[in-house]
């Protein structure tokens, strides 16, 4: 029986919990696996699973042609690299710390300069999912190659997305999703609060709020995305006027059961100076073209 060709073999920088659990997927998956963390004690749980600890960043870096950063920001990420220029030309950096799409591209500028090859990517998971159906990377990058080249090693951490050749795109993809995430947080927040204001227990309004939420969200995100690239806003539903007239029920009930408003307070403001100017007869999709500056 021949011999199954030996899996590539990758670093990675920083564990934390992130960084752990990337580290120990491309184990998993059968990659010689190199670990660095500016705490060496960090590198111990992943020696015992057979990554090879590396004494420096350096060291890690010229173990793999391909290097993976998970750090808390991309700051870290600079006062990482930087120093490193000469070790990592020639080779791929994968920048997985969440950033912003301006970051990203500085980085590709820095990393084109001296000869690496960069690409940025968002995590769409927690450390748990990673290496499980469901988790996904976006990843980005001016040389598109490079990511097909490393895809099948990506792989082993989740799903993989490439979403184009502006380095930044990674990032903002990331944070556009986790926008729709945190809207979703401040909505289940303020229902909670306001159902617990009466004594209902959460777990028992729990089942309802989730089923709302899914349906809502099954026709909403799609129609809206519809009518944002046709601009055509127009509903027989529920328009923008129904809803101003409606949205101080919400604002007021708070104030009577005890509760702060500021998380719905600006959706007034914002539903106010749509009706004003002139979109009343229009669904909620036209919000979205209101929110530039200027």
């Amino acid at each position: 029986m021949p011999a199954q060709p030996a899996q590539s073999p990758v670093s990675v920088l920083g564990l934390g919990l992130m960084g752990t659990a990337l580290a120990a997927a491309l184990l998993k998956a059968g990659h010689p696996t190199t670990v660095w963390n500016r705490t060496a004690a960090k590198t111990g749980p992943l020696a015992a699973q057979g990554a090879t600890p590396a004494d420096t960043a350096k060291d890690a870096i010229e173990a793999s042609p391909l290097v993976i950063v998970c750090l808390t920001t991309n700051t870290d990420v600079r006062a990482l690299l930087e120093p490193e220029a000469d070790a990592l030309a020639g080779r791929t950096v994968v920048n997985l710390t969440n950033g912003t799409p301006s970051q990203a591209r500085e980085l590709d500028s820095w990393a084109a300069a001296h000869g690496i090859t960069y690409l940025d990517g968002g995590i769409m998971a927690v450390p748990q999912m990673i290496a499980t159906p469901g988790a996904y990377i976006l990843y980005s990058g001016t040389d598109e190659a490079a990511f097909a080249a490393h895809r099948d090693t990506l792989s082993a951490l989740a799903d993989t997305k490439w979403v184009g050749k502006d380095p930044g795109l990674a990032a903002l993809y990331d944070l556009s999703l986790l926008t729709g995430m945190y809207g979703m947080v401040m909505g289940v927040a303020q229902a909670f609060a306001l159902i617990g204001s009466e004594g209902v227990p959460a777990r028992e309004f729990a089942p309802l709020l989730s089923e709302w939420i899914v349906a809502m969200t099954h026709g909403l995100v799609p129609s809206g995305a519809a009518a944002l690239d046709s601009g055509q806003h127009l509903t027989d539903v529920s328009n923008l006027a129904m809803n101003r007239t409606a949205f101080p029920n919400f604002t007021s009930t708070f104030t009577e059961q005890g509760l702060r408003s500021d998380l719905f307070a600006p959706f007034q403001d914002l539903l106010d100076r749509a009706v004003e100017q002139g979109h009343g007869a229009d669904g909620l999709s036209r919000l979205a073209t209101l929110l530039k500056k200027g």
